[in-house]
């Protein structure tokens, strides 16, 4: 009496080419159940290449590079490479190819404009240390603002900057109006400008600065101790407590606590160290610090 076939095989229709049995496939493999011959080792896996480690329900299929909103074309364009191999005629067909394909990628002033403002919005969040969130909600609130035509009569630059000035102040991200007019292509008017157009037609979820968000920076390019740190968010909260910070530079406000508290245990910071992080004259922190003092 002949075995069964394994569960887990599946015969096939064809013959074996040596004995005329019938082949069957199990674990990959194909050979004849009469006489053993081995018709196919490699078996064609015509499902996904891929595999998901996560506990969740995301689809893990792979079609190509991710959508990234800091592209005018959300990155699904293609690029014509270039090649050391080609010489002469064919080398001149490809730089033609080339230069009719980019110029076919952008099909609109608005595009264009959208692909100079991206530029300078990932060279700024390049340069600043930001995260890709920053940069995409960057490029989105760019986006929202030339489908609201409010870039007409102002400056690109203008705009690149301060959106990701306002992407930094939704994200609670602390960044001053200084810090990124100082590495921008626009100038701090043209900035402060745009941002106001943004938050007046967009309606920015924007609030007060709280002064506490430049202390763990302040601190660490001061080079101040942990225990400074922690009495300066201390004073931060009694100056918002006592109206101290109403009305005055959030970021004066946290170097003048962390000035404060610096010399409460003797760290030797000068108010003029202290003011120079902030990006403040030493005046005004030596007002709030007066207050804060109780001089």
């Amino acid at each position: 009496m002949s075995e069964a076939p394994a569960a887990d095989a599946a015969t096939t229709t064809n013959t074996c080419p040596e004995c005329g049995g019938r082949p069957e496939t199990a674990r990959g493999e194909t050979l004849c159940g009469d006489c053993g011959l081995v018709l196919s080792e490699y078996r064609i896996d015509h499902g996904p290449d891929w595999r998901s480690f996560a506990d969740d329900d995301r689809d893990p299929k792979r079609t190509g590079a991710p959508l990234t909103r800091s592209r005018h074309d959300r990155g699904l364009s293609t690029k014509i490479g270039r090649s050391t191999r080609a010489k002469g005629r064919k080398r001149r067909q490809f730089a033609r190819m080339r230069r009719q394909h980019n110029r076919a990628r952008i099909s609109s002033k608005r595009e264009r404009n959208q692909v100079y403002a991206f530029t300078e919005i990932r060279r700024l969040t390049s340069v600043l240390s930001l995260p890709d969130r920053i940069r995409d909600h960057a490029c989105s609130l760019f986006r929202s603002a030339q489908s609201a035509d409010l870039l007409p009569g102002r400056s690109l630059e203008g705009f690149a900057s301060a959106c990701v000035y306002a992407a930094c102040r939704v994200a609670r991200v602390s960044r001053t109006v200084g810090e990124v007019a100082d590495v921008a292509k626009a100038t701090e008017d043209e900035q402060t400008t745009a941002y106001d157009a943004i938050n007046r037609e967009l309606g920015l979820p924007v609030g007060p600065i709280d002064p506490a968000e430049y202390v763990p920076r302040f601190a660490s390019q001061l080079d101040l101790s942990g225990a400074v740190e922690r009495r300066a968010r201390d004073y931060v909260a009694e100056a918002v407590e006592d109206g101290i910070a109403v009305g005055r530079n959030p970021s004066g406000v946290a170097a003048a606590c962390l000035y404060t508290a610096g010399r409460d245990v003797g760290s030797g910071v000068t108010q003029q160290e202290a003011a120079d992080v902030a990006g403040v004259t030493p005046v005004t922190l030596r007002s709030t610090y007066q207050e804060l003092s109780g001089e």
